[in-house]
């Protein structure tokens, strides 16, 4: 299973449930790398998408302890009823937020990671992958700029 994540320099990810800086960049590369593939959202990180509606292109698999429907997505409400809705999707990432990743982290075995070096005010944060002993960056883009901040497009992968 494979996640997706903007990290700030501190490895913050949001604050407030939403992120404090957002590049157009980074959601290019976020469409590009998740079209077509089934995602796994938290419901309040899912509020946060435009219009609080599910992506299109997508299978949005929808983590929450509500019993509650949302068009377009399929609602599930534990990480085992998560795991085998995705387990049907030849490619499956989870998309956030901070309790969803913590949740599928075990199960991750590839974590596409755009660093942006900055350093807003974060109350949820990512583990630091770069002193993980278990996570090896494989491929890292070069740093680019957008809007006066640095950023660039890591691939971690876990070793065995």
């Amino acid at each position: 299973m494979e996640a997706i994540v903007a990290v700030y320099s501190d490895w913050g990810i949001g604050s407030g449930g939403t992120q404090p800086v957002v590049l157009k960049a980074d959601r290019a590369h976020f469409r590009q790398v998740t079209e077509g593939a089934a995602v796994i959202v938290g419901r309040r990180t899912l509020e946060d998408f435009p219009g609080g509606r599910p992506l299109k292109g997508r299978h949005n698999i929808v983590v929450t302890r509500q019993n509650i429907k949302i068009e377009g997505a399929q609602v599930v409400h534990s990480t085992g009823e998560a795991l085998a809705a995705a387990a049907v999707h030849p490619r499956c990432l989870v998309i956030g937020g901070a309790s969803v990743y913590k949740q599928f982290f075990p199960h991750l075995d590839c974590i596409y990671a755009t660093k942006i070096d900055f350093i807003p005010h974060s109350d949820s944060f990512f583990p630091n992958l770069d002193r993980a002993p278990d996570w090896r960056c494989e491929e890292q883009g070069p740093w680019q700029e957008e809007n006066g901040l640095r950023y660039c497009f890591c691939t971690y992968r876990r070793v065995s």
